[in-house]
């Protein structure tokens, strides 16, 4: 049987919102991480995650396993969320979220190159080109931006940033990877699964005082990142993963950075300066030139 047609601007939509979602996680992650370590604030994402995932528990129950597969699903939490969140948690701790904005202007193009060579995607003019020029705005958002107080080694961040990105790269590959066999519900679920089994160690080697101490707002945060930003945006992102190809869904990372700082402006005060502006407008076109390229080729080749 056909399957259907899946509309062209759904797994845009799904995209553009996932990297809305992931921009508030920069806000909710500094938040946390002012009280709370690193392992803490992420196996609570999670298992909060994970819970939300159990209340669908007939549809992930649907999971059919492939014979071999499981070395390839194992990759796949490994790289995100587990080696992943490790990482950039830490990068957190002495970096800012424009700083590490910088790094991940690079996933896109690691992408591309990576899926031409493993997933013999054909290299994509038009993504290569969106990502140049996201990557020149994304330079000038961030370097206007005002290094914060809580940002103690901005190198050494941006270092940890850089290897999370390579385990993002990693993760997208195998995404799309798998995506021909699973649903992007049931990854995403296996994913939160796996991750918190992951750091439920770490946790109790992090902290052996959590529950003497809980604050309001950090903790809010945790629950906010799990059960919206980690339950949706992976879905939405694995969901975009299985309808165009990795290279193309990566250009959208570049929206996380101009989220992020346009919700600082919007929520905690941040400034805004008009060159920061240009930046993000830059970014905007990036991401659109692919899209457009890609549409009037599709349009010639129709006609």
């Amino acid at each position: 049987m056909t399957q259907p047609k899946t509309s062209p601007l759904l797994p845009i939509v799904g995209l553009i919102v996932a990297m809305l979602l992931w921009g508030t996680s920069f806000i909710a992650m500094k938040l946390a991480l002012r009280f709370y370590h690193p392992f803490i604030v992420v196996f609570g994402r999670m298992a909060i995650a994970s819970l939300v995932f159990l209340l669908f528990w007939k549809m992930i129950r649907q999971f059919s396993y492939k014979q071999g597969d499981w070395k390839f699903l194992l990759l796949l939490a490994l790289c995100e969320p587990c080696f992943y969140f490790v990482f950039e948690s830490y990068a957190l701790l002495y970096t800012t979220a424009s700083q590490a904005g910088i790094i991940s202007a690079f996933l896109p193009i690691m992408v591309t190159f990576a899926a031409a060579l493993l997933l013999k995607e054909k290299l994509n003019r038009a993504v290569i080109l969106g990502g140049f020029v996201a990557i020149v705005g994304i330079v000038i958002l961030t370097s206007r931006s005002v290094a914060a107080e809580d940002s103690p080694n901005p190198l050494l961040g941006n270092i940890l940033e850089m290897i999370a990105m390579s385990c993002a790269a990693g993760y997208t590959l195998l995404a799309r990877y798998l995506g021909n066999r699973y649903s992007a519900f049931s990854l995403t679920a296996i994913q939160m699964f796996l991750g918190t089994l992951f750091f439920l160690p770490l946790l109790f080697w992090s902290s052996t005082h959590f529950f003497e101490s809980i604050q309001l707002v950090p903790s809010m945060s945790i629950i906010y990142l799990g059960g919206v930003v980690t339950f949706g945006a992976y879905s939405l992102y694995n969901y975009g993963l299985q309808n165009i190809s990795a290279s193309q869904a990566s250009v959208y990372v570049n929206l996380i950075p101009v989220f992020a700082v346009l919700l600082g402006w919007m929520i905690l005060g941040e400034r805004l300066t008009l060159f920061q502006g240009l930046g993000m407008g830059l970014v905007l076109l990036g991401v659109w030139l692919p899209y457009r390229i890609g549409l009037a080729a599709t349009q010639r080749h129709e006609l």
